[in-house]
């Protein structure tokens, strides 16, 4: 069992990272560790390598979104409750591709392969609750609405940000 402290020490190592990453993606793992009120010694010790430390940032994104699922279809109609829930994706698409630099190509695909299933398992569940009900076409596939979805982190890169429009689009296809 992990002591309260050492689950302490992690969360805040964590969370540090996060918000210094998103301001800058160059942070050094001393800077992460000042941030977090934490020596060095227990820096590296929870995260061995400042990939990991990344690694561990994302896939506490994922799986933040992926808790996110049942509470958003319990308040939402279907297509709102994903839209919702796609925007969030499309944040952490941006967070992950600005954090981009600090992987490896190896790294790239670790994450992918983590996450790609349980993600695609989130969609299903928008899209099931949607066809139950009629409001979203029996054909919808979780792996199509995924790629397209893909598309919308770059749109905001300009002095506007298209997303919206281009989500309401896509989920305009969806309906039954």
């Amino acid at each position: 069992m992990v002591r309260s402290d050492a689950r302490e020490n992690r969360a805040r190592i964590l969370s540090a990272a996060r918000e210094s990453f998103a301001q800058d993606g160059a942070t050094s793992m001393n800077q992460v560790a000042q941030r977090a009120g934490v020596g060095a010694g227990t820096l590296y010790r929870n995260f061995p390598t400042r990939e990991a430390l990344v690694l561990a940032v994302y896939q506490e994104e994922v799986d933040r979104l992926i808790d996110k699922v049942a509470p958003l279809l319990d308040q939402l109609p279907p297509i709102e409750a994903l839209r919702t829930w796609t925007t969030d994706l499309v944040e952490a698409m941006r967070r992950k591709h600005g954090l981009g630099d600090a992987l490896s190509s190896g790294a790239h695909q670790t994450i992918t392969e983590q996450t790609y299933g349980p993600v695609i398992t989130a969609i299903k569940a928008f899209l099931d609750a949607g066809t139950k009900d009629g409001t979203i076409r029996e054909d919808a596939d979780p792996g199509d609405f995924l790629q397209l979805t893909g598309a919308l982190w770059r749109a905001a890169s300009g002095p506007e940000d298209r997303s919206p429009r281009m989500l309401a689009l896509i989920l305009d296809g969806l309906r039954a």
